[in-house]
Order: C-alpha cells, then structure tokens, then sequence
C-alpha cells in the first residue's frame, strides 16, 4: 500500500542512494577506485617511454593511450560487480521483494546506484590524472580525454545492464555459475568477437569484407565506444582510409553518430528488459 502513494521515480531513487551507499562502503569499490587512478595516472605518466623521453603527456596521448585500458578493464569490472551486487543471498532476497514496492523498481533502483558508484569511482582515477595533465601540459586535447571518460561511463552502463539480465531474480546460489558466464560473455566481446569478425572477412571478397567489419564495429558494444572515441580523440583520421570508408558507409560523422549511439543505446534498453521480465517472474 505504501508504494501506491509514492511515485515510481521516487522509489527508484530510495533504492539507488541505498545501493550507492552500500556500493561506496565496500572494500572492493574503494580499492577499484584506487587501482583505475593509479592505472590512468600511470598511463599519463609513461607516454614518452617508448621514445626515449620522460614525463608527462598532453591530454590528446594521454586519451588515446587510456581507451585500450578503458575497453578492458571497465566492462571485467561491471560484469563482476554487477553479478557480485545483484544476486542476493536467498533470505535477503526474500526479504528484498517481498516488500510493498514492484520488483522491477527494486532492480532498476540497485542497478543505478550501482552503476553511480562505479562511475565514482573512475571518475577519481579520470580526475586525478586530469588535473595532473592540465598543470602539467594545459588544456589542449581536452575533449578528447573528455569522450574517453564518456565511453567508460557508457561501457558500465551497458555491462551492468547485461549483469543485470544474466542476474534477475536469481540468488547466491547461482553467484558462481553466473560469475563464469560473465566471464566468458566479457571474452566474447572483447577479444573472440573480432577474432570471429576478421576471420569471416577473410573468407569473402574485399567489398563484402569490408561492409561485415563496420557492420560489426557497430553491433559489439565495446567496439562501437572504441570506434566513437578514437574518432572523438583524433578526429576522422582515427583508422587512416577505414576512418573514411566507415564515415563514407553511415553517410558522414553525424550518420557514425547516430549508427553508434544507436548501437549503444540499445545495449543497454534490451538488457534491461529482460531484467525486468526475468525479475517479474522469479519464484523467490
């Protein structure tokens, strides 16, 4: 009776601060916090190795030598989290959804605050090496370090959200078995995908070939935020004559645009409704 009196949003933000103070006191969240800003601060401080040099890069390197870490680590990080966050243990879910609210709220509530607190979290490693860089090397390349930090933010929501549908309505029982899905599901989109994609591309002629590649770029999610933010980072010349013939194919940078932004939105909607379905029919 009490959730009928209380609007939806509402409840939806009850259950995120909860979770995002839960998520903000954890051990893990905390040292994931300190190893993503001593991974960028790193990453900043060791551009100039391979040439022989020291110190510093400018934000424009710093960006583009972040992306690699940022495909890697951030969505491994949202899978476990997620997985490790949304599959209760079995009395506490009883007690979770038995209470007056709808489960998909529960769901929806948790996963936003989990998701808060990861994206806290690289936001002190980004922040770090930022300030560093903008004392250093001032501001130019900024917005290319800008769209780096927007594609790790768009990477967490979107393999929260495949957590999310790999976990609803499940419990601690299953913790494990889906621990080793994720895992593998984080294999797939990172490396098996391409391997897969490139080894097709080879069996076909140069033009079929290269349509199945972009084509490709923009169904896997990790892909697609690589695509955006290299060509964020340095601009249309990103993949020298595949930049052009993928601007060329999607019909110009607003076209990549819309094809990527698309890509990633529904990444994260289709998992999330079958979150929502799944969590509606659990027997818990």
């Amino acid at each position: 009776m009490a959730s009928a009196t209380v609007p939806t949003l509402t409840l939806v933000r009850l259950c995120a601060m909860q979770e995002l103070r839960l998520s903000v006191r954890s051990r893990w969240t905390q040292i994931f916090a300190v190893v993503f800003a001593g991974l960028a601060l790193a990453v900043a401080a060791s551009g100039y190795v391979l040439s022989g040099g020291s110190g510093l890069q400018d934000f424009s390197r710093t960006a583009a030598s972040l992306v690699e870490l940022v495909l890697i680590l951030v969505p491994l990080t949202a899978l476990v989290f997620g997985v490790m966050a949304l599959t209760p243990d079995a009395g506490a879910a009883e007690l979770l959804y038995s209470q007056p609210v709808p489960r998909p709220t529960i769901l929806l509530g948790k996963l936003a605050g989990l998701c808060l607190a990861l994206v806290a979290s690289q936001a002190v490693g980004f922040g770090a090496a930022g300030l560093l860089l903008f004392w250093r090397s001032g501001a130019d390349g900024v917005m290319g370090f800008i769209g780096v930090v927007a594609g790790s933010f768009v990477l967490t929501a979107v393999f929260l959200a495949l957590a999310a549908a790999l976990t609803a309505g499940a419990t601690s029982t299953r913790r494990a078995h889906h621990l080793a899905v994720a895992l593998v599901l984080w294999f797939l989109a990172i490396v098996l995908f391409d391997v897969v994609a490139l080894g097709v591309a080879s069996l076909l002629r140069s033009g079929t070939a290269s349509r199945l590649l972009m084509v490709a770029v923009i169904v896997n999610p990790v892909d697609a935020v690589r695509t955006a933010t290299l060509l964020a980072v340095e601009g249309t010349t990103a993949f020298g004559a595949a930049s052009l013939a993928f601007l060329r194919m999607t019909g110009g940078a607003l076209g990549a645009g819309l094809y990527l932004a698309a890509s990633v939105i529904a990444w994260v909607l289709l998992p999330l409704i079958v979150a929502v379905v799944r969590v509606r029919r659990a027997d818990i």
